[in-house]
C-alpha cells in the first residue's frame, strides 16, 4: 500500500513560492496602507520581493512539500 500524501499549507502556499535555486521568496511588509509617509523609494524598495531567511525556511519547507 502507498504511504500517505502530505497536505500542503494553503496560507503558506498563497504567501510563500520556491525559486529553481531552492531559496523561498516572500513579499516585503508594510507596502499596504499609510503610505502617504513613506518616501516613494521606499515605496519602490516594498515592491521587490524578498527571500526568507535560512532559518524561516526550514518550516515554510515544511509547510510546501510539494513546492
Amino acid at each position: 500500500m502507498a504511504g500517505y500524501k502530505l497536505k500542503t499549507h494553503r496560507g503558506a502556499a498563497k504567501r510563500f513560492s520556491v525559486t529553481k535555486g531552492g531559496k523561498v521568496r516572500r513579499a516585503k511588509a508594510f507596502a499596504r496602507h499609510l503610505l502617504t509617509s513613506k518616501s516613494p523609494k521606499r515605496k519602490r524598495r516594498y515592491r521587490a520581493g524578498a527571500t526568507v531567511s535560512k532559518g524561516e525556511a526550514r518550516s515554510v519547507r515544511r509547510l510546501l512539500p510539494y513546492a
